[in-house]
């Protein structure tokens, strides 16, 4: 396994959100499941995911599959009261840092769940402020 996706497993398995940041690529693009705009930088790409991060419940990663730069990770967790599964679609650059993250997920219910739990975060963290014209 790449030494990146390793870091991310462990990262996330140690549910300190905070060290996210240190694979992520400057100019990441970050693809949610919950609309179809991206998301670019390090900084808000972080903040997104650490929110993730207190809204999944019993997240597990079931499989990895992948190889080179190229990276699926199958998760299940919990959305409140209802159950997801999805697929962290990652693409690593050259120095090996997460250049692409997209996540897609099922089912749609659990989705829109998701949605609304990270637009009532994200309006009320200071973090977005500056990125809030990329909510709309």
């Amino acid at each position: 396994m790449h030494p990146t996706i390793q870091r991310m497993t462990e990262i996330v398995a140690s549910g300190d959100d905070s060290r996210i940041i240190e694979i992520l690529a400057e100019e990441v693009k970050f693809l949610p499941p919950t609309y179809w705009k991206t998301w670019t930088g390090r900084e808000p790409c972080a903040a997104i995911l650490g929110h993730v991060g207190q809204i999944f419940q019993d997240f597990e990663y079931r499989r990895i599959m992948g190889e080179g730069k190229d990276w699926a990770l199958e998760f299940q967790c919990r959305i409140g009261d209802l159950d997801a599964v999805g697929v962290d679609l990652i693409t690593l650059g050259e120095d090996g840092l997460i250049d692409t993250f997209e996540v897609v997920m099922r089912p749609y219910k659990s989705v829109g769940l998701l949605r609304d739990a990270m637009m009532e975060r994200v309006m009320k963290d200071p973090r977005f402020l500056k990125y809030r014209e990329a909510l709309s």
